[in-house]
């Protein structure tokens, strides 16, 4: 069972949390955490390009000229692919789905490896509380700065959804905040440290023991 320092705002330690082995002692496998992302982000793609096949013209009804004896190329309709404004073949369609199934015992254990790997790569921190937060950027700043963050990317994690925390996190460039129980594969990924209050990551624990 790992053990990890646990700060305040200031920078100071305020004591030590252990860790579950089962979130956060994993054995990271690549491949299971590739496909999760690469699904998440076929998931939240969506198919802007759209092109209109031969169905889509209007027009065309009327075959252009008889079939025989004008000595031209026999043509049945002038919105067919080889023709100006006719439709296009095999064109991109927004009715494509690129949707991939991933299994939430899969999900899961993919970001349970995230974690592990963070974990190993002393980029978790836990925080006491974000309370004493007002909203204020330079306070986020500031608390960020005595963190062992290395001015670094950061992913902060609540266990609760905190205005004050969102406020704060907004314009601050690299750095985003979430619930505890809504973090995903990409967003671990995404930045190099990630941060959780001491209730955040109990609240995380819990979420993903579960079977």
């Amino acid at each position: 069972m790992a053990t990890v320092k646990v700060y305040n705002l200031k920078g100071e330690s305020a004591g030590e949390m252990k860790l579950e082995d089962a979130v956060f002692g994993v054995k990271v496998d690549s491949k299971i955490v590739q496909f999760v992302a690469n699904a998440q982000r076929a998931n939240a793609a969506k198919p802007y390009a759209h092109t209109k096949d031969r169905g889509d013209i209007s027009g065309g009804g009327k075959k252009p000229w008889r079939q025989k004896g004008t000595g031209r190329a026999r043509q049945g309709s002038i919105r067919s692919p080889q023709w100006r404004g006719g439709g296009v073949v095999f064109g991109p369609r927004k009715e494509r789905n690129q949707e991939q199934k991933v299994n939430q015992k899969v999900r899961r254990k993919a970001i349970c490896m995230v974690l592990s790997d963070k974990v190993a790569s002393n980029m978790f921190l836990v925080v006491d509380s974000f309370d004493g937060l007002t909203g204020k950027t330079k306070e986020l700043i500031a608390a960020l700065g005595k963190l062992p963050t290395k001015q670094r990317s950061a992913l902060i994690a609540s266990a609760k959804n905190s205005d004050m925390l969102n406020r704060a996190s907004r314009n601050i460039v690299h750095v985003n905040s979430v619930m505890a129980n809504s973090v995903n594969v990409r967003d671990l990924l995404a930045y190099q440290f990630f941060i959780i209050d001491k209730a955040g990551a109990e609240a995380l624990t819990k979420h993903l023991s579960r079977v």
